[in-house]
């Protein structure tokens, strides 16, 4: 895997939103840690190696404890990310958004995209009803348990 400049601008710019301290990135090819250095910044580590790296950890590593979702009400839908990134309601800035609240949707209707290294993925509602609200506003980075919106099944 070859990261160009802007492969390591869009992660930090990502990390830099989550919140999180640390992402460690490997590959067949690479190994990439980044920290968070309090306020000197971000610090990186990169090694190529010719074979992976498996390594056998005793307990499951968790970089940052993430905050519990926003409860949902009984009887309402979340809709979740496919993926952490940038959360957008609608296809390109100055464009009104895929749908607001009060518009009804069915599985297939995309409610918004996710960039994630410039890479725009759709999100779709998963099930038919009216939106209620938007939970994550546009622009905002949303981690993969995050709440994009909420749904009042029909």
């Amino acid at each position: 895997m070859h990261l160009t400049p802007d492969d390591v601008r869009d992660v930090l710019r990502v990390l830099d939103s989550s919140g999180l301290d640390e992402l460690h990135l490997e590959t067949a090819d690479l190994s990439l840690t980044v920290r968070r250095e309090g306020a000197a910044g971000w610090t990186a580590e990169q090694q190529v190696t010719r074979a992976p790296v498996v390594e056998q950890r005793a307990e499951p590593v968790a970089a940052a404890v993430a905050a519990p979702a926003a409860a949902v009400e009984e009887g309402l839908v979340a809709v979740h990310p496919p993926l952490l990134g940038t959360f957008y309601r609608a296809p390109q800035p100055g464009s009104p958004p895929f749908v607001d609240a009060g518009d009804t949707v069915d599985e297939e209707t995309v409610v918004g995209i996710v960039e994630t290294m410039k890479m725009m993925t759709p999100v779709h509602a998963g099930v038919r009803g009216t939106v209620v609200e938007f939970r994550t506003g546009n622009g905002e980075f949303a981690d993969a348990d995050a709440v994009l919106c909420v749904v009042e099944p029909a």
